[in-house]
C-alpha cells in the first residue's frame, strides 16, 4: 500500500478564529495535493499565554475538533489533529491532547501528552509546561485502514519507551506534532526523530510550529517526514508550509524483514 502523507507548517496565536482559518486552508491544500493523511502541529487551534488557558480549553467536541471532524468527512481523509487544550474536569489545569479523526468524520482516538515540559536554558528559553497542563497516562496506537498509527506530542520525542510501547502495539506510523523551541530544536530535533524512526521501523511525521511566539522565543520549525530507513523524505523550509511524502507499507515490511531489529527485542517491559 503506498499513499501520500502531509505534515503541516504554521504558526499559530491567540487569535482562535484565525488559526482555524489557516488550518482549515492548509489542510485542503495538502488534500488537494492528494494526501489521504494530514497532520497538524501541537496547539494549532491556540497558543497564547498560560494564564489563558482555562478560556481558550476545549472539550473534545469542541468547535476545533467539531471542524477537524467536518474536513475530514468532507475531504474523505485521515487527520491527526495535533493537539488542542482540552478540558480536564475537575481539575484547574487541563490536557494536551492529540485527536485522530478518520474519513467518516469520527473520532478514533484521542492522547493526552504523558511528557510535560518543564526546561530553563539559562539566557535562552524557559518553559513551565505544569504550571497549565496535566499529564496523561495511557499509550494511544490506533489500528487505520491506511496503517496502525501511534499518538504522541512533542515532549516525548525525547522518551524512547513510549515509542517502543507503541511499535510492539503495532505502529507503522509514528506522529509528532510540536512546538519545539529553537534551542533544543536546532541540536536535537532532528536527531530524535531518524532515531525514533530508525529504532522503531516506522514512519514518522513531525508537523511543527515555526517563528517568533507568544511566550517571547521562537519554535524551530522545520516540520519533516522520514522513512523507516530514517531518510528524511520531506521537510519543510522556515515559513507556513505543506510538506507531503510518499508512504510505502511495502516499503516498511520489506526493512522489517530484511533488519528485523524488532523481533530480536529482547527487552520488552
Amino acid at each position: 500500500m503506498t499513499y501520500l502523507a502531509a505534515a503541516i507548517q504554521m504558526s499559530a496565536g491567540s487569535d482562535k478564529r484565525a488559526n482555524l482559518e489557516t488550518a482549515e486552508r492548509l489542510i485542503r491544500l495538502a488534500a488537494a495535493r492528494g494526501a489521504s493523511l494530514i497532520t497538524l502541529p501541537e496547539t494549532f487551534n491556540w497558543r497564547g499565554k498560560r494564564s489563558e488557558d482555562a478560556a481558550a480549553a476545549e472539550s473534545l467536541t469542541g468547535e476545533s475538533i467539531s471542524l477537524i471532524s467536518q474536513l475530514a468527512r468532507e475531504l474523505k481523509i485521515h487527520i491527526v489533529a495535533g493537539s488542542i487544550t482540552e478540558i480536564a474536569e475537575g481539575q484547574s489545569r487541563n490536557y494536551n491532547t492529540s485527536v485522530l479523526v478518520g474519513p467518516d468524520g469520527v473520532s478514533m482516538g484521542a492522547y493526552r501528552k504523558i511528557h510535560i515540559f518543564d526546561v530553563d536554558l539559562p539566557g535562552r528559553v524557559r518553559v513551565k509546561e505544569s504550571e497549565g497542563k496535566i499529564a496523561g497516562s495511557e499509550v494511544v496506537c490506533i489500528a487505520t485502514s491506511i496503517g496502525a498509527i501511534g499518538l504522541s506530542v512533542c515532549y516525548d520525542v525525547r522518551f524512547p519507551e513510549l515509542y517502543r510501547r507503541l511499535a510492539f502495539a503495532g505502529a507503522k506510523l509514528l506522529i509528532v506534532p510540536a512546538c519545539f523551541t529553537f534551542p533544543t530544536g536546532e541540536a536535537h530535533w532532528e536527531t530524535l526523530l531518524r532515531a525514533r524512526a530508525i529504532e522503531n521501523q516506522c514512519y514518522l511525521l513531525a508537523p511543527a510550529q515555526f517563528g517568533p511566539n507568544v511566550h517571547g522565543f521562537s519554535d524551530y520549525g522545520n516540520s519533516m517526514i522520514i522513512d523507516p530507513w530514517g531518510r528524511v523524505v520531506g521537510r519543510a523550509p522556515d515559513h507556513e508550509s505543506v510538506v507531503v511524502a510518499p508512504i510505502d507499507l511495502d516499503y516498511l515490511d520489506r526493512v522489517r524483514r530484511e533488519l528485523p531489529s524488532l523481533a530480536h527485542a529482547r527487552l520488552k517491559n
